[in-house]
């Protein structure tokens, strides 16, 4: 990988989302509305561990799914809409590396990333008083680990559309049935063996897996360095698998 090149494309990758107020809006604003939103809804309902509310442990789960559906949303319509619009072409014809590429747009986001889930983190321990067992700070990590997942599905799923249209109409097929199937609605040892086993494969089981952990244990457990690595594994599979998409379509 060559420094420059990829300091270049992360610059122009944070550059172009900077000046996009309604993406800077989306990626920072929206998750902060949503949590005020869960903590209204569920604050007076009492939760499965005495002296807890709901919001305790349905808030802690959407610190870590938001930053994936949203980041998977924001990376897979980005990036189709660098092929349509001829960019991505042109820097393939030129020394930049397919490593720089796919690498600049993982720092990029991983920034925004970053931000998103400080900013939602803040909003949820500071102002709607969240309570967990674990520290904050592991909250953070786990939702930018899972914020980079998103960010590697939706490089790898733009490759199948055409326009930004398809790109949105992979939601229900890519992250809905993980948001169905992760625990945050049924418990996994509730569902039948089959749902649970096809949950097992999922990526997102195992960040809510260790956003739970966090929430009922004061430090870190194996389980959840166990889930951390999953996590990590699939986001590099997609990245790997997201790089064999990215080709030439002309000499």
């Amino acid at each position: 990988m060559h420094p420059r090149q990829f300091a270049a494309t992360t610059w122009r990758i944070l550059r172009q989302l900077l000046d996009d107020r309604r993406t800077v809006a989306m990626i920072l604003v929206v998750p902060c509305i949503l949590m005020v939103l869960l903590y209204f809804m569920f604050e007076n309902l009492p939760g499965a561990i005495p002296g807890t509310s709901r919001f305790d442990e349905i808030g802690i789960i959407m610190l870590g799914i938001l930053p994936f559906v949203l980041m998977f949303i924001t990376t897979s319509i980005a990036m189709v809409r660098e092929r349509t619009s001829g960019t991505l072409e042109r820097l393939l014809t030129t020394p930049l590396g397919k490593l720089d590429l796919l690498a600049g747009y993982g720092a990029a986001f991983s920034v925004a990333a970053a931000a998103q889930a400080a900013l939602a983190s803040a909003v949820a321990f500071w102002i709607l008083d969240l309570d967990i067992a674990g520290a904050a700070i592991w909250v953070v990590v786990i939702a930018v680990l899972v914020a980079v997942l998103g960010v590697a599905l939706g490089l790898f799923f733009s490759a199948f559309a055409r326009t930004e249209f398809q790109a949105v109409q992979f939601i229900p097929v890519v992250v809905i049935p993980q948001l169905l199937l992760c625990g945050l609605f049924v418990p996994r040892d509730q569902m039948a063996d089959w749902l649970d086993w096809i949950s097992g494969i999922m990526p997102v089981t195992y960040a809510v897996d260790a956003l739970q952990q966090v929430e009922v244990h004061p430090d870190p457990t194996g389980q959840m360095w166990r889930d951390l690595i999953v996590v990590l594994a699939f986001s590099i599979v997609a990245l790997c698998l997201g790089a064999a998409t990215l080709r030439r379509t002309t000499p």
